[in-house]
């Protein structure tokens, strides 16, 4: 999958990408996802990082954790305290391969700042984006990365002397 991901990134950025791409994040994601060794990671551990540190705008990564982690809910799909804890616990392997990760106090308290005052067991779609919106510390970093890539782009007519 991920060479099929680069390929088609290739064609759409040529020069852009490294050939060996696929080979780095491959390792990238079994250094943060199979720490066992066990030649193992889920799908959606791994497509989670791949959402967070794409080109897209932060709303549609939002949107995208929420259909990586939702389950049926009934007449809905929801995110469930447990499946909260799964993406944050798989985001923060991100940071925590650089030394920067989070306690699993950190998650829990995110977790509980969620749903604080839902009185069901699980949240809708909305309720989920205004939170992310809200920028809760343990996810500080995707907003701060986009706000860096989206600077890179940015070109003023000014010259220093």
């Amino acid at each position: 999958m991920l060479l099929k991901l680069f390929q088609r990134a290739r064609l759409e950025k040529p020069g852009q990408v490294d050939p060996r791409a696929a080979e780095f994040t491959l390792g990238l994601l079994i250094a943060m996802y199979d720490r066992s060794g066990a030649g193992y990671v889920k799908t959606r551990s791994a497509a989670a990082p791949l959402v967070s540190l794409s080109g897209d705008t932060l709303l549609a990564k939002y949107r995208a954790f929420f259909q990586l982690y939702a389950v049926p809910g009934g007449k809905e799909t929801v995110i469930t305290r447990s499946a909260l804890r799964s993406l944050l616990t798989d985001l923060n392997q991100i940071p925590a391969i650089v030394g920067e990760g989070c306690t699993l106090s950190c998650v829990e308290i995110s977790i509980h700042d969620c749903f604080h005052g839902v009185l069901n067991a699980a949240i809708v779609e909305e309720q989920f984006l205004s939170w992310l919106r809200s920028e809760p510390a343990v996810l500080l970093w995707p907003p701060t990365v986009y706000r860096l890539s989206a600077t890179e782009m940015v070109s003023h007519q000014a010259r220093c002397r």
